[in-house]
C-alpha cells in the first residue's frame, strides 16, 4: 500500500489541508516520483547562464537534473550514472565531455556514453563483457523546452508541450516581464526549515503579504487596498498576483490597528524605493509561479526568478537569481541592484517568508491530523480582480490532488 492508498483527502475539499500532507514520509517520496519526476515541467535555469557553447549549470540536486549548452542548444541529462557516482561536481563551468570522477566513465554534451574505463580488461582479464553495449547505459535524457529566456526541463515523455502546460494568461505573465535579453546581476541561495509545500503556499497567498511584510505596508509598496488581483491557470497549478504600483492613500490599515501598519517610519537612503514604469502599465509588483516549483517576481525594478529545490521532508533550498535587461544603462542597473536589497534572505520583504513556513513546519508535526482551513474568498479557485483572497493556494492543492492522486 502507498502512502496515498493509506490517506484520504478531508472531505471539504480544497478549503482543507491536512497537515500530514507536509509531515508524512512516504508522501514526500512519492512527491519525486508522481510530480518531481513526473510529468510536470520544472525550471533549470536562465539562458544566460549558459552563455557559451559548452557551458553548463548544475541546476538540481542529485536524481533531477542539470543543464548545459552543446554546440547548437541547451540540452539536459540527469547527474547520476549508472554506477551510482555524480557527474558534475561544480555549480557551473565549461566542459567538451563528462568524465565521472569515480570510475572515469565518460560522456558527450548529448548524454551518451562514450568511453568505459578498461572496457577490454587488463591483460586478458576483467573488463566488460564482450556483449556490452555502451549506448545502452547513458543517464536518461530529459525533455527541454525554453520560453523567454527560461529553460524547463522534464523527466516524463508524457508532459505536455510547455505553453500548453502553463496556459495562455501565464505565458503573457511570463513574457510581460521577460521581454529582452537578460543581464545577470547576482544570486543568493537559503536553506528554509520547512517542507517546500509551505514555501509555494506562501508564494500564492496574496492575504498575506501585506500583514507578514511590515515593510511592504510602512511604505505602502503593496496594500491590498491598492488596485490590484489574481490569475489562476485551469489547472489551478500556475498563478500571477500582481498590484498597481499607485495607492490610494486610504487609512484602512491603520484604522484597523494592524501590526503591519507603522507610522512615522522613513528611510535614511529613499532612493531605494525610486522606481519607473518600465513595463508601461503601472503594475509594481508581480509575482508568477509554475507549478511545482518555480517563481518569477517583479518588485517595482527589481527582478529575479526563484528556484525551490527539496531537499527532504523538512528542509528546503531556495535559489534566487536577480537580473536586468542587457539594454539596461547604468543608472537602471544601479537601481536594480539598490532594490534587490528587498528580496533574498536577509531582503527588508522576503526575510520574513523565510521563517514563517519554518514555524508552520514546527506546529504541524505535532498535530499530523488537524486540518488548515482555506476559506478566504470562499472555495472558488477562479482569477479575481481583488487580493483578499485563497484561491491561487486552492489552486495549488487542485493541482497536487491530481498528480498524486488524493
Amino acid at each position: 500500500m502507498t502512502a496515498t492508498d493509506a490517506r484520504r483527502w478531508p472531505a471539504e475539499g480544497l478549503t482543507r489541508v491536512p497537515y500530514w500532507v507536509y509531515s508524512d514520509p512516504g508522501i514526500y517520496a512519492e512527491e519525486q516520483a508522481r510530480i518531481f519526476r513526473g510529468p510536470t515541467w520544472n525550471f533549470l535555469c536562465l539562458e544566460a547562464e549558459l552563455p557559451r557553447p559548452h557551458s553548463y549549470r548544475r541546476a538540481c540536486d542529485a536524481g533531477r537534473g542539470d543543464a548545459r549548452r552543446g554546440r547548437s542548444s541547451a540540452r539536459l541529462r540527469e547527474p547520476l550514472r549508472p554506477s551510482r557516482s555524480l557527474l558534475v561536481l561544480n555549480q557551473s563551468g565549461e566542459a567538451r565531455d563528462i568524465v565521472c570522477v569515480y570510475h572515469n566513465w565518460s560522456y558527450d554534451l548529448c548524454g551518451n556514453l562514450t568511453g568505459v574505463a578498461f572496457r577490454k580488461g587488463l591483460r586478458g582479464k576483467g573488463g566488460m563483457p564482450p556483449d556490452c553495449r555502451p549506448e545502452t547505459h547513458g543517464p536518461r535524457k530529459l525533455k527541454l523546452e525554453t520560453l523567454a529566456g527560461l529553460v524547463f526541463g522534464t523527466l516524463s515523455a508524457e508532459t505536455p508541450p510547455l505553453e500548453g502546460y502553463l496556459g495562455v494568461e501565464i505565458v503573457a505573465g511570463i513574457r510581460r516581464v521577460m521581454r529582452a535579453p537578460v543581464k545577470l546581476l547576482g544570486d543568493y541561495s537559503q536553506t528554509l526549515p520547512s517542507n517546500w509545500k509551505l514555501y509555494m503556499e506562501n508564494v500564492k497567498d496574496t492575504y498575506h503579504a501585506s500583514l507578514l511584510h511590515t515593510f511592504f505596508t510602512t511604505f505602502r509598496l503593496n496594500r491590498l487596498s491598492q488596485q490590484g488581483g489574481i490569475v489562476v491557470s485551469d489547472s489551478g497549478g500556475h498563478h500571477v498576483s500582481y498590484s498597481l504600483a499607485a495607492d490610494s492613500g486610504g487609512k484602512e490599515y491603520e484604522q484597523a490597528g494592524m501590526r503591519a501598519a507603522q507610522e512615522g517610519f522613513g528611510l535614511e537612503a529613499p532612493q531605494l524605493l525610486e522606481a519607473v514604469d518600465e513595463f508601461g502599465d503601472g503594475v509594481g509588483l508581480q509575482i508568477l509561479s509554475v507549478f511545482p516549483s518555480f517563481v518569477l517576481q517583479q518588485t517595482r525594478n527589481s527582478l529575479a526568478v526563484r528556484r525551490l529545490m527539496p531537499q527532504g521532508l523538512d528542509k528546503t533550498e531556495l535559489v534566487w537569481t536577480c537580473f536586468g535587461f542587457a539594454s539596461d544603462d547604468a543608472e537602471m542597473t544601479e537601481r536594480r541592484l539598490r532594490q534587490a536589497n528587498l528580496i533574498g534572505p536577509a531582503g527588508y520583504i522576503s526575510m520574513e517568508d523565510g521563517a514563517a513556513p519554518g514555524f508552520v513546519q514546527r506546529a504541524v508535526a505535532t498535530a499530523t491530523d488537524i486540518l488548515s482551513v482555506v476559506e478566504m474568498g470562499g472555495a472558488s479557485v477562479a482569477s479575481d480582480d481583488n487580493r483578499v483572497t485563497e484561491a491561487a493556494v486552492r489552486g495549488f492543492w487542485k493541482a497536487y490532488r491530481g498528480y498524486m492522486g488524493l
